[in-house]
C-alpha cells in the first residue's frame, strides 16, 4: 500500500529512465531534411535535444493538434496557413524532439477510415504514438443540433459494435504499432442518465469489454475513458468505475478541464487502476469556465506565447508522470493551446520538470 500511496510522488526505479534515445528518435534529429511537402520545421536548438534525452522512453507528450501558424519558430521554419499545416504539418511536426505524440480529435464528428489513419501514420517516426477520441456517435448521449444542445436521446450511445467498428478496429488497422491512446470521451450525461450512473457504467463496462485486444497491434495501445461529470469521481461512484477500467484492461484519461476536478482529486481513480500506463489531455485552463474555449481562444491566439502558466497543475502533472515512467509504464500527455496558451511551449516546461524529477530519483 506504501508503495502505491507513494506512486505519483517518488520514481524509485530507474527502469524506462531516459539518457538512450528509444527507436526512431534519430529520425527526429537532421531538421534541415524536412519533408518535402512545402512544411519544414524549426531549427531546434541542442538543448532541446538534450532535454528529450533526459526524458524516459516511454512518456509520450505532444500537443492536441498541430494546425497552427503561430508555432512558427517553434514548430515551423516559418509562416504557413493554417490549411497548409493541417494537410502538411504532421510530418514536421513528428521531427520535433518533443514532440512524440499528437492528439486526433477531428474523428469526434465524424468517424474516421483505416486509409485516413494510415496516411497520418506514414509521416511520424516508428517511436511516434498517436492520441485518439473516439467519435460522438458513441461517445454522446445525445444528438446535438448545430448549437450544441441536445435535442433528443442518442440511440447508438455505448453500443459495442459501432466502437468497434467505427473506432477501434478502423484505427488498429491504419496506425497499426503508433496507435496510442484511444480515448472515449464521454460528453457531459443528461440529468436522467446520471441519476443512473451504475446503470451507465455496466453499459460502458460491455462496450469495453467487447472491444478487440490492442497488443498484436499495437504494443503500448491502451483504451481509456475520459468523462466531463464530477458525478462519475464522487465516492459513491469511484470504486464501480475503477472495477469497470480495471476489469476491461482500460485505464482512466485525466480530464485537465474546467468542467472537472482539479488534477489532485482524479488521481485516487488512477491509484486505484496501478500498475498501468497513464493518460492525459490538458484541454482548457479553468480560468476561462467550463465553456471557455472561445474565451481562451480570444485571449490566447496566435499561441505563439504562455498567457496564464498554471505552475502547480505542472508540477503535480510532472511528479505523476516521473512516478509512472520511472516504474516503466508508458504516458501519453497531449496539451492544447487552450491549457496556458501555447501547447509546445507547455511541453516545453513540463518536460523540463519531468527530466529534474528523474534525475534527482532515488535508485
Amino acid at each position: 500500500m506504501a508503495t502505491q500511496d507513494d506512486l505519483f510522488g517518488d520514481s524509485r526505479s530507474t527502469e524506462g529512465n531516459g539518457g538512450t534515445l528509444p527507436e526512431g528518435a534519430s529520425e527526429r534529429k537532421a531538421p534541415a531534411t524536412a519533408a518535402g511537402n512545402g512544411v519544414r520545421p524549426a531549427s531546434w536548438p541542442p538543448e532541446l535535444y538534450a532535454l528529450a534525452q533526459r526524458l524516459p522512453p516511454t512518456l509520450r507528450m505532444g500537443t492536441s493538434t498541430w494546425s497552427y501558424p503561430g508555432w512558427e519558430g517553434l514548430v515551423w521554419d516559418g509562416s504557413y496557413s493554417a490549411q497548409q499545416l493541417s494537410r502538411r504539418g504532421l510530418e514536421a511536426y513528428g521531427q520535433h524532439p518533443l514532440l512524440r505524440t499528437v492528439g486526433i480529435d477531428r474523428g469526434f464528428y465524424r468517424p474516421l477510415s483505416a486509409s485516413e489513419f494510415a496516411r497520418y501514420a506514414a509521416q511520424v517516426p516508428p517511436d511516434f504514438r498517436f492520441v485518439v477520441k473516439a467519435p460522438a456517435l458513441v461517445t454522446d448521449a445525445l444528438v446535438r443540433g448545430e448549437g450544441g444542445r441536445g435535442r433528443e436521446p442518442n440511440p447508438a450511445f455505448l453500443d459495442p459494435m459501432l466502437a468497434t467498428n467505427h473506432f477501434v478496429a478502423p484505427a488498429l488497422e491504419g496506425l497499426g504499432a503508433r496507435t496510442g491512446a484511444l480515448v472515449f470521451q464521454l460528453s457531459p450525461l443528461p440529468w436522467g442518465l446520471l441519476e443512473r450512473l451504475p446503470e451507465v457504467l455496466e453499459r460502458l463496462r460491455t462496450l469495453l469489454a467487447a472491444q478487440p485486444p490492442l497488443q498484436d497491434a499495437a504494443p503500448d495501445g491502451v483504451l481509456a475513458v475520459e468523462v466531463r461529470d464530477t458525478a462519475w469521481l464522487a465516492p459513491e461512484h469511484l470504486a464501480h468505475f475503477a472495477d469497470v477500467l480495471r476489469s476491461t484492461g482500460a485505464t482512466y484519461c485525466l480530464g485537465m478541464h474546467a468542467r472537472m476536478p482539479p488534477l489532485q482529486e482524479q488521481l485516487p481513480l488512477l491509484r486505484r487502476l496501478w500498475p498501468g500506463p497513464l493518460v492525459c489531455r490538458w484541454n482548457l485552463n479553468p480560468l476561462h469556465g467550463p465553456r471557455g474555449y472561445d474565451e481562451a481562444e480570444h485571449a490566447y491566439a496566435p499561441y505563439d506565447r504562455i498567457h496564464d502558466p498554471a505552475p502547480a497543475e505542472h508540477a503535480l502533472l510532472a511528479r505523476t508522470l516521473a512516478g509512472v515512467c520511472g516504474h516503466g509504464h508508458n504516458a501519453f500527455v497531449t496539451i492544447s493551446n487552450h491549457a496556458e496558451g501555447c501547447a509546445p511551449l507547455s511541453v516545453r516546461s513540463l518536460a523540463e520538470e519531468v527530466a529534474a524529477r528523474m534525475a534527482t530519483a532515488v535508485p
